[in-house]
């Protein structure tokens, strides 16, 4: 065998299945296929032949601030060579392409940066979403409960004391979430919006976002473990179980017996007075005794109040009341106690006079001008 002959190589048997498959050079292992690759102006074949626009009407509240972030806003559209126009009259705001417009796809970003901004999204967050690898979704929760007051006590599950559980959102899934009114609006990845799409939607459906935020939880430390990457992560998540709780039984009313006829109508005032016999008085008896009913309903009413006042004041009944049985005393004794009260008395008498006999000062310059005199 020659040399030449020993270079060519020959010819592998290929079955049906690959019969077409050629080698591919751009193709290897080192290539990621999820990357997404920076759209340049080198990209482009050259300007639209059309012209793209989008309106979108914004609230009367986000006027002032909409005025304040205009120019931030223009800035980053401008880049992209797409231009804006905000409408006070109207309450709009309006993105076009124009002729430096090299991206197909950035006129559809800036359609959902307008939407953002009517939002209430902060214009910080909103211009993010010109990057190529940045998404926003808005989600709809007003329809998911009729009942108004459940509604809110999810939507305020959602938002947890203080905003800590919006929080936690955020840093697991690295994606702004703002909850306004009947949506909430998202800015991040792709797989940080799939990811808060169903918290927000389990929460809705009476699901504790607490469950999906420990199970984000366990797949961030189990991505950061090499060995654990590519295995079935499954038998590490938590399985938890629904548990019905025990509802309050209302009392049932009673079936009252069936009957073919209607109930009767209820008494009119005219009935009420034929009963009484008030429908055939003239008005001058009919004030005479409308005067006596108030005359009445007065003397009942202080009556019962009299009675009221009188309570406390009402002596005990006689079997409640103590019974002190007389003691007669000895004459001797009495007479004893006696004279001994009046030696105290006089005893006590006489050091009160000693006590008052006490001059002073003044009393002294008195007696001694008498004397003078």
């Amino acid at each position: 065998m020659s040399e030449v002959e020993a270079d060519v190589e020959e010819p592998q048997s290929v079955g049906k299945k690959g019969k077409y498959r050629r080698p591919k050079p751009w193709d290897h292992d080192g290539i990621d296929h999820w990357k997404i690759e920076e759209f340049t102006p080198d990209h482009s074949s050259g300007p639209f032949l059309e012209e793209s626009s989008f309106v979108t009407l914004f609230p009367q509240y986000r006027e002032k601030y909409l005025r304040q972030v205009w120019s931030t806003v223009t800035r980053a559209l401008d880049a992209h060579g797409i231009s804006c126009e905000l409408n006070l009259i109207e309450g709009s705001m309006t993105v076009k392409t124009t002729r430096r417009t090299f991206d197909p796809f950035a006129i559809l970003k800036a359609k959902d940066l307008i939407k953002l901004l009517a939002r209430s999204v902060p214009a910080e967050q909103a211009t993010k979403i010109m990057m190529d690898d940045v998404a926003s979704d808005i989600i709809k929760i007003g329809n998911t409960t009729r009942n108004k007051e459940r509604f809110v006590k999810r939507r305020q599950r959602l938002i947890g004391p203080n905003g800590s559980t919006l929080k936690a959102i955020e840093l697991l899934t690295d994606c702004y979430v703002l909850v306004q009114g009947n949506t909430v609006s998202a800015v991040g990845t792709h797989k940080g919006l799939k990811q808060v799409r169903k918290i927000v939607e389990d929460c809705m459906n009476n699901v504790h976002p607490v469950y999906n935020i420990k199970i984000l939880m366990i797949k961030r430390e189990l991505s950061r473990d090499d060995q654990l990457k590519s295995e079935n992560w499954d038998r590490f998540l938590p399985k938890f179980k629904r548990k019905n709780q025990k509802q309050k039984k209302t009392a049932r009313k009673e079936k009252k017996p069936y009957t073919p006829f209607p109930p009767l109508p209820p008494e009119s005032k005219v009935d009420r007075q034929l009963e009484s016999g008030e429908y055939f008085l003239s008005e001058r008896g009919k004030s005479k005794r409308s005067v006596q009913e108030k005359k009445e309903s007065a003397a009942e009413k202080s009556a019962r109040k009299r009675q009221e006042r009188t309570k406390d004041y009402i002596p005990a009944p006689a079997e409640k009341r103590l019974k002190k049985e007389y003691v007669p005393r000895d004459i001797e004794d009495l007479k004893k106690s006696v004279r001994k009260n009046v030696k105290e008395n006089v005893g006590h008498s006489s050091s009160s006079k000693a006590t008052n006999g006490y001059t002073t000062p003044k009393n002294k310059a008195k007696k001694a001008s008498k004397n003078a005199t």
